[in-house]
């Protein structure tokens, strides 16, 4: 057995043996079992907290090339670039002002910098559509205000947002989270006590009602039956906040104008200040991520079982539509960790083989858990953060899904921390992805700093005759508690090298080859990383 270094930069060399190194059997099937899932096109999308997209994407006169390099480098991997979801917790806060020339006004304060507590959009905003070519958006409108002036204004705000998304639209989303507008939070809720599955139906039918007349008026293609579409219902889904149901929401009449295009839920895996977070046990645990991706399928077999099966939309995926590790913009040191990177190749692969078509991974500016930066602010440096290189990963196992949707199996391997899936295309293995989840900490202020070599665990996988060899493509980093010094496939992404574009670095070891014997491979993956095994 062997154990690793890694360089600050990446994967440097296999040195000493270590007793903490074991080695188990991986049978693989050489083909799919019968219900195996696959992904939907573009399955790894983003989610953009409304207040944070201009930020993000930039407008006409300064785009933010950065950010567009970094999904280009997904559009590599998977066909097409990761789908956009403008919206969050602060669509609801958003009021359009038809006479502002700036694109955002923003109030913060004090109790939460996170996000602002109340902004004010111009016409200039929506300059921040056009700025990616080739990407797809939805655009979010405020439920949550319902008085006459700022109803008014979101009406206004209609055909500036349908001209803008014309040639790149995705879909509609009106209000976010409403299953918790009657729950003081960090302010005074919206709606009062009386508000439920009906109340909220009702009110959400008249404003799309509303918000097609605009849209018909400004850009007919738009409001046609085919093209006016919704996610929806978007609800949080947090059984210890909200008594709403997604089932109830649709028995209630909520597809009644056949609006509903996408069937969205959202689901973190837990949330800052709840208590027992720990990097291993909350995000770096494979039987916890399949426990919340069971309670995401009991959501979607609610809605498919409701007595009045005409009322649901029909044909409309059920996806993710926000999503991250925990709730609350994250926690410094957990969420942007390196092993958050590997909870969300994990988190992504256990989704697909479960089931879940897309996964909008959550963004916002200063977030602890977003993928990059994309600007310079007095709190955090412009960057690509660690869980991007989770975002690579995951484009990289999938592959080209305008070509080719793979079935994903997870291989069920034994133990929390731990996972392994294969992928199958026309129904031959082509590929095995292994996540070593077990925690190895490396920075000299962390407490649980690991003084014991690397362990590695060596997989003995039995492959197919015709699969005689393999090459390898690593998710590495120095330990799961690194922020900085992440790879994948030898690349770095960082801004500070190249604005995002893959940088080879030559101390980081790629280009791995592993050869069948007796119909086995030997794979090594040391604690806190994990590995792609393309088969030949």
């Amino acid at each position: 057995m062997k154990t690793f270094t890694h360089t600050a930069l990446g994967l440097a060399a296999f040195v000493s043996a270590s007793p903490l190194s074991s080695s188990q059997n991986l049978l693989v099937p050489a083909s799919p079992t019968k219900d195996a899932k696959s992904p939907l096109d573009h399955f790894l999308s983003y989610s953009i907290e409304f207040s944070s997209f201009a930020d993000f994407a930039g407008n006409l006169s300064k785009p933010n090339t950065y950010s567009y390099t970094l999904l280009k480098n997904l559009a590599a991997y998977a066909g097409s670039p990761p789908l956009v979801r403008v919206g969050g917790n602060t669509q609801d806060l958003t009021i359009f002002d038809a006479s502002q020339k700036l694109a955002v006004i923003q109030s913060f304060s004090q109790s939460n910098p996170d996000y602002p507590a109340n902004q004010t959009i111009g016409p200039a905003f929506f300059e921040s559509y056009r700025t990616w070519p080739g990407v797809h958006f939805s655009h979010g409108f405020n439920l949550a205000d319902n008085s006459t002036e700022h109803r008014q204004a979101l009406l206004e705000s209609v055909p500036f947002a349908c001209h803008a998304l014309q040639d790149r639209f995705y879909g509609w989303e009106l209000g976010n989270e409403p299953d918790l507008m009657n729950i003081t939070l960090a302010q005074a809720p919206p709606r009062g006590s009386d508000w439920s599955e009906a109340t909220y139906v009702a009110e959400w039918l008249e404003w799309t009602r509303k918000i097609r007349q605009q849209v018909k008026k400004a850009c007919p293609k738009l409001a046609s039956s085919e093209q006016f579409k919704f996610l929806a219902p978007s609800l949080a889904g947090s059984p210890s906040l909200s008594n709403f149901s997604a089932a109830r929401v649709f028995e209630e009449g909520l597809n009644d104008d056949n609006a509903v295009g996408i069937i969205s839920q959202h689901k973190y895996i837990g949330a800052r200040g709840n208590p027992g977070i720990t990097l291993q046990g909350t995000l770096m645990n494979h039987t916890n991520n399949k426990r919340a991706v069971n309670e995401l399928l009991a959501v979607s077999t609610s809605i498919s079982n409701i007595p009045n099966r005409s009322t649901l939309p029909k044909n409309a995926p059920y996806i993710l539509g926000e999503s991250n590790s925990l709730a609350r913009q994250g926690i410094g040191g957990v969420s942007n960790s390196f092993g958050a990177a590997l909870w969300g190749f994990d988190y992504a692969l256990t989704l697909v083989s479960k089931g879940i078509g897309r996964w909008h991974m959550h963004q916002g500016t200063n977030y602890r858990y977003q993928a990059w930066q994309p600007i310079q602010t007095k709190n955090t440096t412009k960057g690509t953060k660690a869980p991007y290189y989770g975002n690579v990963a995951t484009a990289a196992f999938l592959g080209d899904l305008t070509k080719d949707r793979p079935k994903i199996v997870d291989l069920g391997l034994p133990h929390d921390f731990q996972s392994a899936f294969a992928s199958y295309k026309s129904g031959k293995l082509a590929k095995i992805a292994i996540i070593n989840l077990q925690s190895y900490n490396t920075s000299d202020d962390n407490p649980f700093k690991s003084s014991s070599p690397r362990p590695v665990e060596t997989y003995a996988v039995q492959v197919p005759s015709r699969c005689n060899r393999a090459s390898l493509q690593r998710l590495a980093a120095n330990g799961s508690d690194a922020i900085t010094g992440v790879t994948f496939d030898g690349f770095s992404y960082a801004a500070e090298l190249d604005e995002g574009r893959p940088v080879r670095l030559s101390n980081v070891t790629r280009g791995e080859k592993v050869f069948a014997k007796r119909g086995q491979l030997l794979i090594e993956v040391p604690a806190s990383s994990a590995v792609i095994v393309n088969l030949y």
